[in-house]
């Protein structure tokens, strides 16, 4: 039944419906599956700013294939060997995806009438995998069921949507993110995903690294509103819509007591201020929710210990609450820093026990300065981007203006030490001024600083203020530049000068 082109075809397939689509292997198994009829498509997939709706030909060639092998397939099922029955399920779960694709992505997004009636297609969905899976007389091996595979779908949907809709750029570093995201969500093993894990990835913390301004809560918010919902067949709904399910808190903006009580919440009573109850937002968390902590190197000690309690027993209390009254958390925990956490290992200033509990996952967000570096040339869809943004309708002319101003004005090596939020910036600037002035802190003259400090010229206070400008004018972060120097980061921010040093 099955030639040996027809293997080889099946076998790519099998692969494609399994990859990261954001690794090169895409491109690999279309070719593979395709041969000299492959389209040559971009190394990098990454959305087109100019063009956010481009699908891929390959895709639909492979589709235009794959319909009536499946149907020869299925009127043959009882004399196929095992292996091959492989091949039909692993093609078929290709196949529905793309053929239900457009339906989901409407039902997902545009939110048209009800739930019920945006996800009545379910039936249609539901009648063509009776068709193919339900063969009499035929076991399939992997036993693959409607409702689970259709809210796979709906989940890998919307992954694909917030990753390729949020981190944005053609160049390598980007790629790699994009890739990153998408395990943190489904691992590297999708198969293995869909049998057992897509239940239990809320036990994996997310660590999330990188300098201020790479975008570290947007990777945490595609993770919150990528996870599995399960569908229910009988109502036609999806149990939970997890854009209200995803709760950021920013440390270093909150007091110590603002922070704890926040997470974990508090009694009336139970410190000056606290005139009423509160739940705290672990409390308020679903299972399928996700608490993001922000700038976690910031922590406080105290709550530290509280917060490894919480991973290692899913159980906490209240402030001001009695032992006996145990909440548990069920949902989600990610984090972020901004933070060497080694050095602040080290200086004991942040627990180990509790970073080993967080690393299971982590994820590294590049600077701006790596993507420039690796690919110049993506600084054209970044402007596009950051103008689209800022200017709607006006986007394109404000994104050429943008750009050509840059690249006349801008020297070549300068760091962007406020990275996409300051390439952001930098395009307002240039709408309402039609200029930008670069950070001039970046541009700090060190031997100066440090000339009048040998001659005795300046006082203690200017001598702070300097040094204080001169580190911040590398790192671009008020919080890197006080670990550095080891003082309160309010008070890097009252010394730090933004005129000429």
């Amino acid at each position: 039944m099955l030639t040996a082109a027809h293997r080889r075809f099946l076998t790519a397939v099998s692969k494609l419906q399994d990859v990261n689509p954001f690794l090169s292997g895409m491109l690999i198994y279309e070719r593979e599956a395709l041969g000299d009829e492959a389209e040559q498509e971009e190394p990098i997939w990454s959305m087109s700013v100019s063009d956010p709706d481009k699908v891929r030909a390959n895709t639909w060639k492979i589709m235009d294939r794959l319909k009536p092998l499946l149907d020869r397939l299925r009127a043959a099922l009882a004399t196929l060997k095992e292996s091959d029955l492989v091949l039909y399920e692993d093609a078929l779960l290709y196949y529905f995806y793309y053929r239900y694709y457009a339906r989901m992505l409407e039902a997902t997004f545009h939110k048209q009438g009800n739930a019920k009636s945006r996800w009545a297609f379910y039936a249609d969905f539901s009648r063509e995998w009776q068709h193919f899976f339900a063969v009499p007389g035929v076991t399939l091996p992997a036993g693959h069921q409607a409702k689970h595979t259709f809210a796979c779908y709906y989940q890998i949907v919307r992954a694909f949507h917030h990753i390729f809709g949020q981190i944005i750029g053609n160049s390598p570093p980007a790629a790699r993110l994009r890739a990153s995201i998408w395990q943190s969500v489904f691992t590297h093993d999708i198969r293995r995903y869909r049998r057992t894990l897509y239940a239990r990835m809320s036990e994996f913390a997310t660590l999330i690294t990188g300098p201020s301004g790479t975008g570290k809560e947007l990777v945490a918010r595609s993770i919150a509103m990528s996870r599995y919902v399960p569908f229910d067949e009988s109502r036609l709904a999806f149990s939970e819509d997890l854009s209200a399910l995803f709760f950021p808190i920013n440390i270093a903006a909150l007091p110590g007591t603002l922070v704890e009580s926040e997470l974990f919440g508090h009694k009336r009573g139970s410190f000056t201020g606290a005139v009423q109850d509160k739940r705290g937002w672990l409390e308020q968390c679903p299972a399928l929710g996700a608490v993001f902590l922000d700038e976690i190197g910031d922590l406080d000690p105290e709550i530290q210990v509280k917060l490894l309690r919480v991973i290692e027993t899913r159980s906490f209390h209240s402030l001001g609450e009695s032992h006996a009254h145990v909440h548990r958390f069920e949902g989600k925990l990610m984090a972020a820093t901004n933070r060497d956490l080694g050095l602040a290992m080290r200086k004991r200033k942040f627990r180990e026990d509790l970073y080993y509990r967080l690393c299971s996952d982590q994820i590294a967000t590049p600077s701006l300065r790596q993507q420039i570096d690796e690919s110049p040339e993506v600084m054209r869809d970044l402007v596009l981007f950051m103008s689209q943004r800022v200017a709607g309708e006006e986007a394109e002319t404000l994104a050429e203006q943008a750009h050509n101003w840059i690249q006349k004005n801008v020297d070549a090596g300068y760091r962007w030490p406020g990275n996409y939020r300051e390439l952001e910036q930098c395009v307002r600037n240039i709408l309402i001024r039609n200029e930008y002035q670069t950070s001039r802190l970046s541009k700090a003259p060190q031997r100066d600083v440090f000339a009048e400090a040998r001659a005795g010229t300046l006082t203690a206070e200017e001598l702070l203020s300097r040094y204080c400008t001169l580190v911040y004018s590398m790192t671009g972060s008020y919080e890197e530049t006080a670990r550095r120097l080891n003082i309160d980061r309010r008070t890097v921010k009252a010394k730090v000068s933004h005129g000429q040093p």
